[in-house]
C-alpha cells in the first residue's frame, strides 16, 4: 500500500481526492486541512507522499513543504492554482524540494477532476518510486535564505548579464535538452554552470503548463550567465542563449532565410507530453547534421524523447542520460539507455562540464 497524506483547505477538494485514490485500491489516505495538520501528519502517520495545495490557512504548502524538508524529506506533489501568483509559488515549492505539481481545477471543480485524476495518479505513484535527494534540496535551502536576505539588503546594481551574453552569434550546433518530473532541480544545477561565453545554443523541452514557463525562465534567467528565454514566437537562434519551449505547445527549430529559429508550434495529439522532447529532437535532426547536435536526457516519468535521441546517437550525434542516482524518476534517461541511444551516463552535476567539453572538441573538428 502507498501511504498518501492529502492538505487541502477546501473540504470538496479533500472529499474528491480522496475518492479519486481510493478507488484505486492500493492507496492509504489520511487527510489535511491545512499545513499545521499535514505537519503533524507526516510525523504521525509518515506517509510516503504527500500532496500539499498551495494556498491554505494557518500553514500554506510552501511553510509546510520546507518543514517537511527539513524535519523528514519525503516526496511532495504540489497542487497549484493556474495563476501567475500560483506559478511562482509552484516553482518556488520545486526550489524547496517539492518533486512535481498538478494544476488544480478552476471554479467547475466536479467538472474538471475526471481531467485531473488520472493525471495526478500517475504522477502521485511516480512520486511514490522518486528520489529526493539531500545535496539538491541542502542547495536549494540555502540559495532560498540567501536570496531572501539579497533582497533584504537592496537590489543588485551591477550589471544583469555580461556583454559577451548578449551578442547575436550565429552557432554551429545545439544542444537540446529533455526533461519532465524533477527537471527544475535539475535544470538549476545545470544550465548556471554554462559559461557565458558557451558558443551553440541550448534548447529545452520541460514539460510544463503554459502559465508557468515564463516565470521558469525568468527565474532561471536570474540565475544563468546565459540568457534564457521562452519561446512564445518565432525566435532565432543564436549562441548563448537558453530557449525554453513554452508550456502546452511544442518547440521545434526551423530555418528561415535569416538562419535557423526556435519556434513554437501547437502540440499534436500523437505526442503524448508537451513540449515534447521527441518533436524537438526531430525537428533538430531535419535542420541540422547530427554531428552539430548534443542530446541530454534528464529526469521524467515515460520515455519522451527516448526513440529521437536514439536516432541522434546512430546517426552520429552525442547524447548523455542522467544516472539513475541522481534522477528523481528515472524513467526517460532510463529509456535512453536502454534503448541504446546513451553514448554516457552521468550524475546532473556532471553534466555540463560534459557538454561544456564535448561542444569545445566540436569546435576543434
Amino acid at each position: 500500500m502507498i501511504k498518501l497524506l492529502v492538505a487541502d483547505d477546501s473540504a470538496l477538494m479533500r472529499k474528491m481526492l480522496q475518492s479519486i485514490f481510493r478507488d484505486e485500491g492500493d492507496f492509504e489516505i489520511q487527510l489535511a486541512r491545512n499545513g499545521a495538520e499535514a505537519l503533524e501528519l507526516v510525523r504521525t502517520f509518515d506517509p510516503h507522499v504527500v500532496t500539499l495545495d498551495v494556498q491554505m490557512p494557518e500553514m500554506d504548502g510552501l511553510a509546510c513543504l520546507r518543514q517537511i524538508m527539513i524535519e523528514s524529506p519525503r516526496p511532495v506533489v504540489m497542487i497549484s492554482a493556474l495563476t501567475e501568483e500560483g506559478a511562482e509559488a509552484t516553482l518556488e515549492a520545486m526550489d524547496l524540494g517539492a518533486i512535481d505539481f498538478v494544476v488544480k481545477p478552476g471554479a467547475t471543480v466536479s467538472l474538471e477532476i475526471d481531467r485531473l485524476g488520472p493525471l495526478l495518479v500517475q504522477k502521485v505513484r511516480a512520486a511514490a518510486n522518486a528520489h529526493v535527494h539531500r545535496a539538491l534540496r541542502l542547495t536549494a535551502r540555502i540559495r532560498h535564505r540567501l536570496r531572501g536576505a539579497a533582497v533584504s539588503r537592496g537590489p543588485d546594481r551591477s550589471p544583469r548579464k555580461s556583454p559577451a551574453k548578449t551578442k547575436a552569434e550565429p552557432a554551429s550546433g545545439l544542444v537540446l535538452i529533455g526533461t519532465s518530473t524533477g527537471g527544475p532541480a535539475a535544470l538549476d544545477v545545470v544550465l548556471p554552470r554554462l559559461p557565458p561565453d558557451f558558443p551553440w545554443p541550448v534548447m529545452v523541452a520541460q514539460h510544463m503548463p503554459a502559465s508557468f514557463t515564463g516565470p521558469f525562465a525568468q527565474r532561471l534567467d536570474r540565475r544563468c550567465d546565459l540568457r534564457v528565454v521562452e519561446v512564445s514566437k518565432p525566435t532565432p537562434l543564436v549562441a548563448g542563449t537558453i530557449y525554453i519551449g513554452r508550456g502546452d505547445a511544442d518547440l521545434i527549430v526551423a530555418t528561415r532565410s535569416t538562419g535557423m529559429i526556435a519556434m513554437p508550434v501547437p502540440g499534436r495529439r500523437d505526442y503524448l507530453w508537451h513540449p515534447s522532447v521527441e518533436r524537438m529532437v526531430t525537428s533538430a535532426l531535419e535542420q541540422y547534421e547530427a554531428t552539430q547536435l548534443v542530446g541530454v536526457m534528464m529526469t521524467g516519468m515515460g520515455r519522451d524523447g527516448a526513440a529521437a535521441m536514439t536516432r541522434l546517437r546512430k546517426q552520429g550525434g552525442r547524447t548523455i542520460a542522467e544516472a539513475e542516482s541522481t534522477a528523481v524518476v528515472w524513467g526517460m534517461p532510463g529509456e535512453l539507455v536502454r534503448d541504446g541511444g546513451a553514448e554516457l551516463v552521468r550524475p546532473v552535476e556532471d553534466i555540463a562540464a560534459t557538454v561544456i567539453e564535448w561542444v569545445a572538441a566540436s569546435a576543434l573538428r
